[in-house]
């Protein structure tokens, strides 16, 4: 019941790594929380979502700006010699003539058929959806470390197997260099079936320890930073590994309709560009425009000071314009064209999102249910075989089992178990992607 021993002390939370890790001075601990902060801050996709969700942040913001009223002024001196027209007589004079105008004026748009209304609306729609992508790419993120995290403790789990199993070959090979030595093994073949079986469990283990360093620095990678072969990882509790195996696809299609991110950002754009429509829609519309300006001037023709005509020039003016476009080149009629084709496409966009997403959670939802069932199975079997090789050992040790039965029966139960950790492996990682889907990730 040896491996039986080691499933327990896993899910208590003790899992080791190799010795050489423990020991090396340069050896870094990380737990699943270390791994997700890293991987989100340093991924590249995130990094450009989140720009892109500043440029739409701005978007808004100028579309919101467009409504204010502008201002302008203005200053401006003009210096004439020999024969001009002095700007108080509007007469012909000859002489140096020095004119200074200052001015302030602005205009607001009053209507223009909603446009900039329902810009504000598309743009805020648009930075809405930007800020559901950058969350989807971080979810995203999420569980792929989460897997990759989930891989490296499957491999450390294995590597542990296959260490008790070498240490079990070693055992029988040493007793059997032993009994060789003092002639009282039962056939010729014994030490030879006992010494490969002790090398074929070595061969094991070897490939176990490899399978962890590639699984580690897959985690690595995800987290784009450089690889630490002497790095550890913390284990993770029994409860928060168990997923939902009565949960029905249906249910977490449902989930994820109303709560993933990346459906959300699909359907904000959508929305986005149905306002898009109808900005371009108002900009086939007469727009009305109110203005309003003031000024004064200066002359060296008036023998007034330059404050009395800075003040007794002070003029003001009002305005109200309607503009009605009759032919602009087909820009604006073209501009609603694409928009519309925009909005076509981000129907499609919408809609295949959905229709991946359906696909998805049934094949994850058929991948966590066949490696459940498997799991399940192979927890019988291991069991059985581990019974099996109990038995096959006293027998073996008492003589009264050949050397080619009793690693037979090492072998079924050493497969057994190693068959059994993947597939209780395969049920964790599949069940935290039904979380995913259903937003109840809760590490």
């Amino acid at each position: 019941m040896l491996f039986r021993k080691y499933i327990y002390i896993f899910l208590t939370g003790v899992i080791a790594f190799n010795a050489s890790a423990q020991t090396d001075t340069t050896a870094t601990v990380y737990n699943l929380q270390k791994c997700l902060s890293i991987a989100i801050k340093n991924n590249l996709t995130v990094q450009q979502d989140e720009v892109t969700a500043e440029r739409a942040r701005i978007t808004l913001t100028q579309a919101k700006d467009n409504m204010i009223p502008n201002l302008s002024g203005g200053v401006n001196r003009n210096y004439t010699t020999g024969r001009t027209v002095n700007p108080l007589t509007n007469t012909y004079v000859n002489e140096s003539v020095t004119y200074d105008n200052y001015s302030l004026g602005g205009n607001v748009t009053i209507f223009s058929g909603l446009a900039y209304q329902n810009a504000i609306k598309q743009a805020s729609l648009a930075y809405q959806s930007g800020k559901m992508a950058f969350q989807a790419a971080k979810d995203i993120v999420t569980v792929n470390v989460i897997t990759s995290y989930l891989q490296v403790l499957d491999a450390e789990a294995q590597l542990d197997q296959s260490r008790s199993a070498l240490a079990v070959a070693k055992e029988q090979a040493d007793r059997g260099e032993l009994l060789e030595k003092e002639g009282d093994n039962t056939t010729a073949s014994t030490i030879y079936d006992l010494r490969g079986s002790y090398q074929s469990s070595n061969v094991n283990y070897v490939t176990a320890q490899n399978n962890v360093g590639t699984a580690m620095l897959n985690l690595f990678q995800v987290m784009n930073i450089p690889y630490n072969k002497y790095a550890t990882l913390q284990p993770l509790n029994a409860d928060d590994l168990r997923g939902d195996k009565d949960v029905n696809a249906e249910d977490v299609y449902q989930a994820a309709l109303s709560g993933l991110a990346q459906v959300k950002s699909a359907t904000l754009m959508r929305q986005s560009a149905e306002k898009e429509v109808k900005y371009y829609k108002g900009l086939l519309l007469p727009s009305l425009v109110g203005g309003y300006d003031i000024g004064t001037n200066y002359t060296n023709s008036n023998s007034a000071s330059y404050s009395s005509q800075f003040r007794n020039n002070y003029g003001t003016a009002l305005s109200l314009g309607l503009n009605i476009p009759i032919f602009t080149n087909g820009l604006k009629k073209n501009a609603l064209a694409n928009a519309k084709l925009d909005l076509l496409n981000d129907q499609y966009v919408e809609n295949n999102t959905k229709i991946v997403l359906r696909q998805n959670v049934e094949q994850a939802y058929n991948n966590m249910i066949s490696a459940y069932n498997r799991y399940q199975a192979l927890d019988a079997e291991s069991k059985a075989y581990s019974e099996s090789f109990r038995i096959s050992k006293i027998r073996f040790e008492a003589g009264v089992l050949n050397s080619v039965d009793f690693i037979t029966s090492k072998n079924n139960m050493d497969a057994a178990n190693l068959a059994f950790i993947s597939a209780q492996y395969d049920y964790f990682i599949y069940s935290k992607v039904l979380d995913y889907y259903q937003g109840k990730l809760n590490f």
